[in-house]
């Protein structure tokens, strides 16, 4: 079997649960939920879907708890726009890059900042 093939039932997919999510999924303890990716199995049977959600940790764990509930309907829904003989199974899995990425980015402005206070300290002592 192909890899494209995966890698585009991948992006379709993502592009669909981005839309469906928010129109369809009505859950009040749903938060603000973003699909920031899709990886599908080499036999089309698996989709593990990743998200990010906004909020605390009591808060992601409810969206994620909602969205793995909510895996059949939106299982069904795609199925219907996805033209596939078989849907794949999908699996909701919590994305933390982008936290991860701007814990990164404060590490370096701190390093930043502690060495622009450290220079500076430096230039008035050399005077």
């Amino acid at each position: 079997m192909s890899s494209w093939r995966p890698e585009s039932v991948g992006r379709f997919i993502q592009q669909t649960l981005s839309e469906l999510v928010q129109a369809k999924v009505k859950d009040p303890r749903l938060g603000y939920v973003t699909v920031t990716g899709c990886r599908v199995s080499k036999d089309l049977k698996v989709a593990r879907v990743f998200v990010s959600v906004m909020g605390d940790d009591e808060e992601r764990s409810d969206s994620m708890d909602t969205l793995n509930r909510a895996a059949s309907f939106l299982r069904r829904e795609l199925a219907g726009q996805l033209r596939m003989r078989h849907t794949p199974e999908l699996i909701f899995d919590y994305d933390d890059s982008i936290e991860r990425g701007s814990r990164i980015t404060k590490l370096l402005d701190d390093i930043k900042a502690s060495e622009e206070s450290g220079h500076g300290a430096r230039d008035t002592a050399d005077r």
